[in-house]
């Protein structure tokens, strides 16, 4: 992480460029727009840029328009634009000496040496549609910009078939027949990679549309309409055992109304989904968005080595990487998160049943004793026997077309044994077709619902969103301590910003709350974006996070109303406790139902919660919430217990002394039929005093 040198801010008032020798075309007038992002209004300059795409060289020189571009750009890191003033016939271009323009106006691709092929698209195409960048990982495979309205792209000769499996980090695996090889080491800092680096270190270039006015006026100039330059294929291979997605689309093009910083947030994640960065899950990586690369030299170093290469993939790992890694537990984290109070969840309350207790003794402690640190997750029992008996309860529904099994279901003869089996914890490699098939039940969709969650989930990514900023914002503070978000930009914190931004797009009401961080990133330990989009979806839609998350938190509040009435009629005196010392259950209980527990327990014990959750619905973090109460009721009816003793107490980070005895518990309290009944009679009470305009009274 780094900010920018002090002094920096300031835009030269004119770029000095490199002289060369040009063609035969007279120099090409370019007028520059920049977006500057520390005031609402944009600002506009003129200057002279020759254009590289007419020079007479052999091969392409370091001096193209994305080195020019990257030389113009304002020290401030704002996004520009450059384009000619007035455009020669396509058939005037002058390329390299190895390609040839055929009848249709198109350039013959040319092979570079590494492996990939150039080639001009017609400048009505260019105008008229997006470019869809093949399904790679290579920073090669980055179109290019020419300032005479084309585009430039550089793609792979020959593309994937579908059918072919990726490798458990999620990229693709070997290459198939007609790829040719990746480029040696010896040859990585290539001209065409130098400039697709400078590119990327630059902010976002966006070419003019057909209708934009070819003067280089200001004023004229000022009304034209951008098109998109840039669509990137799928992310590079992520670190996590997680697949990666298909390849989606990503557009660069700024929306009417979107905010400049937005887009400016949005285009550096889709530019970055295109190369990726370097040592994603390894390294720290370098902040882009909250300090804007650009200024000094010194900045622009740094975050061009910050960039991918496409060959870290096929090197040796260091002993430093070696040692991360082998630091990890077996849920992904490197560092146990940090929290204020730790303190542990015992099992004896755990071990006798919910009931009504009249009497509360006053004489234990106020508080409970802290941990010094959060212990390491326990070896999980009978995994092995658990696995076993999950392969044979869950059966195969639908494959894809790679015949890789698609969707689960449970078998008719095992429907008995699914209830007990989840509370007693899904194995862990297992989870991922066991959520799915458990949401899917739930809400009563199917596989076709799942892929039109997918489509939606694509076209959402060309959108903008008034809550980018925030995202960007939150995206590097969720699940901190997890290989899969370490790295600023890296796979899991791209996947993350567009799984967010995606779901603040799905509902208009809901938007998007920092609430959302966790339960996504949850998500994405175990599905690739598109499934983890739909299954967040499917929360919002069925298991009542709609009204969680909507504005005034209604369903919150009607959780905690359900809380508190299971507490005055099971547990009175710690009801009454609450009351004297004027203590709000929203005050300590609002996290844990915004975001599902995520951040108040382990990462583990979450996971457990979660089995449970997707099975029965959200009665099970009400029922969760009254385990605390009732594990801690005999500190809350304290004679010592005041106000700050009892909020700081529930406000901590609670660890299960046992886990199987806190889900046994939470089990037998769920299942008991008269008390859902009874919570089923509490939410509708709680809808008729909102309709009256009493339920604010009704709360402590």
């Amino acid at each position: 992480m780094y900010e920018e040198d002090a002094g920096s801010w300031s835009a030269p008032q004119s770029v000095a460029g490199h002289r060369h020798r040009p063609s035969k075309d007279a120099d090409v007038d370019v007028t520059v727009m920049g977006v500057d992002h520390r005031v609402s209004s944009s600002k506009w300059s003129s200057r002279q840029v020759e254009d590289s795409a007419y020079f007479e060289t052999a091969e392409w020189s370091r001096t193209s328009i994305l080195e020019k571009t990257r030389e113009s750009v304002a020290s401030n890191g704002s996004a520009q634009l450059a384009y000619a003033d007035s455009r020669p016939p396509s058939s005037q271009a002058r390329t390299s000496a190895t390609s040839r323009s055929d009848s249709q106006g198109y350039l013959t691709p040319r092979v570079l040496s590494n492996g990939s092929s150039l080639s001009v698209l017609p400048e009505g195409q260019a105008s008229s549609s997006f470019v869809r960048a093949s399904h790679s990982s290579r920073a090669d495979s980055i179109p290019r910009a020419i300032s005479n309205g084309s585009l430039l792209s550089a793609a792979p000769t020959s593309r994937p078939s579908s059918s072919h499996a990726r490798d458990s980090s999620g990229g693709s695996g070997n290459a198939p027949v007609g790829v040719p090889k990746s480029p040696r080491p010896q040859d990585r800092d290539s001209t065409a990679e130098r400039d697709t680096k400078a590119l990327l270190t630059s902010p976002p270039v966006i070419p003019p549309s057909e209708s934009t006015s070819t003067s280089h006026d200001p004023q004229s100039s000022s009304q034209s309409q951008l098109q998109p330059v840039l669509t990137p294929p799928s992310s590079p291979p992520r670190v996590s055992s997680v697949v990666g997605s298909p390849p989606s689309v990503l557009s660069l093009a700024p929306s009417p109304d979107e905010d400049p910083d937005g887009f400016h947030v949005r285009s550096t994640y889709a530019q970055l989904e295109m190369c990726g960065v370097r040592g994603d899950g390894i390294e720290e990586g370098v902040e882009r968005t909250r300090a804007r690369v650009g200024g000094s030299r010194a900045s622009e170093l740094r975050a061009q080595e910050a960039l991918g290469d496409g060959y870290e993939k096929t090197r040796d790992l260091t002993p430093q990487e070696l040692s991360m890694l082998s630091s990890l537990d077996r849920y992904g984290f490197y560092v146990m998160p940090s929290h204020d109070r730790i303190i542990m969840l015992p099992v004896g309350p755990l071990l006798k049943p919910l009931a009504h207790i009249t009497t509360a003794p006053t004489n234990a402690p106020a508080s409970a004793p802290l941990l010094p640190s959060l212990p390491a997750p326990p070896p999980p029992s009978k995994e092995t026997s658990r696995v076993a008996k999950w392969g044979r309860m869950l059966e195969p529904r639908a494959r894809d077309e790679g015949q890789n099994i698609d969707s689960w279901g449970i078998k008719s003869s095992k429907e008995r044994k699914l209830r007990e089996r989840t509370f007693k914890g899904i194995p862990d490699r297992w989870r991922r077709a066991a959520w799915d098939t458990l949401m899917c039940r739930f809400s009563k969709h199917g596989q076709a619902e799942t892929r039109r969650l997918a489509h939606a989930y694509r076209e959402a990514l060309d959108r903008s969103s008034t809550y980018d900023v925030q995202i960007d914002l939150d995206v590097p503070r969720t699940i901190s301590g997890h290989v899969t978000f370490r790295t600023r930009y890296g796979q899991g914190q791209r996947s993350l910003f567009h799984v967010l931004h995606c779901l603040s797009l799905h509902c208009e009401s809901c938007g998007y709350c920092q609430g959302m961080g966790p339960i996504a990133a949850t998500f994405l330990c175990y599905f690739e974006p598109e499934r983890a989009y739909a299954s967040l979806v499917r929360l919002h839609d069925s298991y009542q996070m709609h009204t969680i998350f909507s504005p005034g938190f209604p369903g919150l509040l009607e959780a905690i109303y359900v809380q508190e009435r299971i507490t005055e009629q099971m547990m009175p005196a710690v009801y009454a406790a609450f009351k004297k010392h004027m203590i709000s259950t929203t005050s300590y209980a609002t996290k844990w139902y915004i975001t599902l527990f995520a951040n108040s327990v382990p990462f583990q014990t979450q996971l457990r919660l979660w089995d449970g959750f997707l099975l029965e619905g959200h009665d099970i973090f009400v029922v969760v919430a009254v385990a605390i109460v009732w594990v801690y009721r005999d500190h809350i009816t304290s004679s010592a217990a005041s106000f700050e003793t009892v909020l700081s107490l529930l406000s901590s980070f609670f660890v299960p002394e046992d886990e199987n005895a806190l889900l046994a518990w939470i089990e037998k309290v769920i299942s008991d039929q008269k008390l859902r009944t009874s919570m089923r009679q509490w939410r509708a009470d709680w809808q008729r005093l909102v309709a009256a305009g009493q339920h604010n009274q009704a709360l402590l």
